[in-house]
């Protein structure tokens, strides 16, 4: 092979390109997209990145599909690895990760499949660590979980009005790595740790979202040690 024919080639697998081809889809050039056939990725340039986007597939007769994109904005200090990650650092934690439900202030979008809790004046997202219930949704308070260390749910609109938990630290919640990482509407500004997304786009994903197609979620950067492709 000649040489100029050799770095051309190599460039081209360095930016997931096929010769003669456009770019393969995100989700495939990913390590592990959960094994279902939906999946949102959320991307940002660099772990020092406040915004990025949001985009939403569907695996279709073996080929990945965008369904939708939306910009978003992720925690005020950017991004860090999940297993690294911190409580209270305002990062937003980069890995692969599932979608145990949905909820919001407001009533479901038309079509929305997922697991959807209406958000009363009792809905709490306990985040102290010395908890029982750190890291869960509790209906009400707990009284070994402190009020000034947790989050009471209807008090966040319009970021509230709709969302999606992101299981970060979910399934086996190690203390003091975090807790309440949400997929939700977009605030003022960035977030505390979260994903958000204007309102429309958020209305969007739930009633794309179908957990009978095993629906997860990648946060990552573009590339680095934190890249989408590496979950």
């Amino acid at each position: 092979m000649r040489q100029g024919v050799a770095l051309v080639s190599a460039s081209v697998s360095l930016l997931g390109l096929s010769p003669g081809r456009g770019p393969e889809p995100l989700p495939a050039r990913m390590a592990d997209t959960g094994g279902g056939t939906q999946l949102i990725t959320a991307a940002a340039p660099g772990t020092d990145s406040a915004s990025g986007t949001v985009t939403w597939w569907d695996l279709r007769d073996g080929q990945w599909v965008e369904a939708g994109s939306a910009p978003a904005r992720f925690g005020a200090n950017g991004l860090v690895e999940g297993g690294a990650r911190e409580q209270g650092t305002n990062t937003t934690p980069t890995g692969l990760y599932g979608i145990p439900f949905g909820f919001g202030i407001r009533a479901a979008p038309a079509g929305t499949r997922v697991e959807y809790r209406s958000v009363t004046a009792a809905s709490w997202w306990c985040q102290d660590n010395d908890s029982t219930s750190y890291n869960r949704w509790t209906e009400p308070l707990p009284a070994d979980c402190r009020a000034s260390r947790s989050e009471e749910l209807s008090s966040y609109d319009p970021q509230y009005g709709y969302a999606l938990v992101i299981g970060f630290n979910y399934e086996r919640p190690v203390r003091g790595r975090g807790a309440g990482i949400f997929l939700h509407v977009n605030g003022k500004a960035a977030t505390a740790g979260c994903v958000s997304v204007p309102e429309d786009a958020m209305r969007k994903i739930l009633s794309w979202a179908d957990p009978a197609r095993e629906p997860h979620i990648a946060i990552g950067t573009t590339d680095g040690a934190t890249a989408v492709t590496r979950y």
